[in-house]
Parts: C-alpha cells; sequence; structure tokens
C-alpha cells in the first residue's frame, strides 16, 4: 500500500473512532433505559477527533482542521466539567 492508502486508512480509522462513541452512547443508553453520555464517550471523540485532526493536516483542508481542533478543546472541557463535578460530589459525601 502506498503513502496516501496508509492515510485513507488512518481517515476511515478516525472516523470509525468517531462513529464508535455514538453506538456507546446507544448501547448505554438502552442499558440505562434513559439517556446517557458515559465519560468514554468524551475520550472516544478526542481520539477519534485527533485522528481526525492529522488527516486534516494531511489533507491540507483547514476547514477540517479548524472543526476538528475546534472539537478537541470541546470534549476536554467536558472531561474537565465531568471531574469537577466529581470532586465536588466526593467532598460534599465526605463532609
Amino acid at each position: 500500500m502506498d503513502k496516501e492508502g496508509w492515510w485513507l486508512v488512518v481517515g476511515f480509522g478516525g472516523q470509525a473512532l468517531f462513529m464508535a462513541r455514538f453506538v456507546l452512547q446507544w448501547l448505554t443508553s438502552e442499558r440505562e433505559r434513559r439517556s446517557v453520555i458515559p465519560v468514554s464517550f468524551w475520550y472516544l471523540s478526542i481520539l477519534g477527533a485527533l485522528v481526525l485532526l492529522a488527516y486534516a493536516v494531511h489533507r491540507h483542508d483547514p476547514v477540517f482542521v479548524v472543526g476538528q481542533a475546534l472539537g478537541v478543546g470541546i470534549y476536554l472541557r467536558n472531561l474537565q466539567l465531568i471531574r469537577g463535578e466529581r470532586e465536588a460530589s466526593r467532598n460534599v459525601t465526605s463532609s
């Protein structure tokens, strides 16, 4: 496989990771019988976005680069908010 073929594998792999987050969210929600966004959704989002960002940089696609880079920031912020919420919850229960 040539270099461009490997980049296509990277691009499709990133897209598969990104899609997997929705499958994970759907299966978790079905199991819980309510809409749930598991923390692993955000980790898959970050991983998929980083792989797609690498692909977008390789393709020299500024629209795709900006979109994926912004997404990574948003996903990291969501993890930061979840961590803060968990710490606050621990502090309340330990008081």
